[in-house]
């Protein structure tokens, strides 16, 4: 028997960070090994220790050291949950200034399924760069979902995170 596909969640320090045990839970039922990334400051809201026991892989938010070891397996898909403003432009635009966009910008050029969960204020959305630099990551091949999908805090319920299992379902290896 095979072991379940992995999937690189990479998170980003919006609101629903908040709650990504739950979607690491569901996603680890719904058939993925779970390996969390995080930017620096959404790792500052989660309990990394926690989260690595349940995953069983250490939340990665910083590089590691020349000659370290890899701690996480190869990943089969990513998913970026929640998107934030800065982290979606940075990565239109090649930036790798921490380790959760030098990963995602590796994965770009791998043909691993991406998939995108914005969360992004409606005046931000509205700037005159988020739009293109979407449809940049659109055309890389990036699967980007409805930013309705993630709602205030108050909103997110587990049928919120219904909507993110299924899409990541049908990306999953073998589906």
């Amino acid at each position: 028997m095979s072991e379940a596909p992995v999937l690189y969640l990479v998170v980003c320090a919006a609101p629903p960070a908040q709650q990504i045990g739950e979607l690491a839970d569901l996603l680890m039922a719904d058939g993925w090994r779970i390996c969390v990334i995080a930017t620096p400051i959404a790792a500052s809201w989660l309990d990394c220790d926690a989260l690595a026991d349940r995953t069983g892989y250490p939340v990665r938010a910083h590089w590691r050291r020349p000659g370290d070891p890899e701690p996480h397996p190869p990943a089969d898909g990513a998913a970026v949950v929640p998107a934030t403003f800065n982290t979606l432009n940075k990565w239109a635009a090649g930036v790798s200034d921490t380790l959760a966009l030098g990963i995602l910008n590796e994965l770009l050029c791998t043909g691993v399924p991406i998939h995108v969960f914005p969360r992004v204020k409606a005046t931000l959305a509205a700037h005159p760069a988020y739009g293109p630099n979407l449809r940049r990551l659109r055309k890389a091949g990036v699967v980007v979902h409805d930013g309705d999908v993630l709602r205030a805090p108050d909103e997110m319920t587990s049928s919120r995170w219904a909507a993110v299992v299924d899409a990541l379902r049908a990306a999953r290896p073998g589906a």
